[in-house]
């Protein structure tokens, strides 16, 4: 009994770590799940035709709505390099009838030149729901004044481009099912976003952490148990 008392305090300090790793594995199995299914659902999105924009609607949902672009209230909107050009991606209020306008992104424009094509009159935009994000602690600062922005929050846009209300969402502009690309600017995206699916490795990393420190403890506590009990040579002699 003596022996299996030193198991205590050790196997005390082992199960709310195995509790831990299991947890951290669990949760990532569930994410690896919702990541695969949200990938999926993208997929047959960007196989299907446009549906007519509904309130309200779901992120990543590929959509089409009408209205009027106002572009003396276009901003710009983060940084992408693409090859040796840096440049950003066009966003535009779109005025709908009886509804809010609509933030929507062009595509992507470089930073400096560039022939901008700015249509008139009622049109039809398709694309895919971007869902509003608010900013982080380490997000870059937005140039309101300058009309340059770097998280993509429709309320604070909206209010910047002295839009009296403004869609909760956003609209990313894409270019035609089979439309070959160009070089007019902007340029719209050609894919539904597709987010890396790293789950299972971190599934994979916190179960394994958890297996290896059991292993390492059941290895420990046999050596521990096969240790003669304190002061058992002295009682032989």
């Amino acid at each position: 009994m003596n022996r299996w008392r030193r198991l205590l305090i050790p196997t005390l300090v082992l199960l709310p770590v195995l509790a831990i790793l299991a947890g951290l594995g669990t949760w990532q199995l569930q994410r690896l799940h919702w990541k695969t299914d949200l990938l999926a659902r993208l997929a047959i999105a960007e196989a299907s035709p446009p549906l007519p924009l509904s309130e309200p609607p779901e992120p990543y949902t590929k959509v089409f709505t009408e209205g009027r672009f106002l572009h003396d209230r276009e901003a710009r909107l983060g940084v992408e390099l693409r090859g040796t050009t840096l440049g950003t991606h066009l966003l535009t209020p779109l005025e709908r009838p009886g509804a809010a306008p609509l933030l929507v992104d062009r595509g992507w424009v470089p930073l400096e030149g560039g022939q901008i094509d700015r249509p008139e009159g009622p049109l039809r935009v398709e694309g895919y729901i971007r869902p509003g994000e608010s900013a982080g602690l380490f997000s870059a600062t937005d140039d309101t004044a300058g009309r340059r922005f770097y998280t993509f929050d429709p309320h604070a846009i909206g209010a910047a481009l002295e839009l009296p209300e403004t869609a909760p969402y956003g609209l990313v502009a894409m270019q035609p099912a089979g439309s070959p690309a160009g070089a007019a600017l902007p340029q719209p995206a050609r894919h539904m976003p597709r987010p890396t699916n790293s789950h299972l490795g971190y599934v994979i990393t916190w179960y394994g952490l958890a297996l290896s420190a059991l292993g390492v403890f059941i290895a420990w506590a046999r050596i521990r148990l096969k240790e003669p009990a304190d002061g058992s040579d002295h009682d032989r002699l």
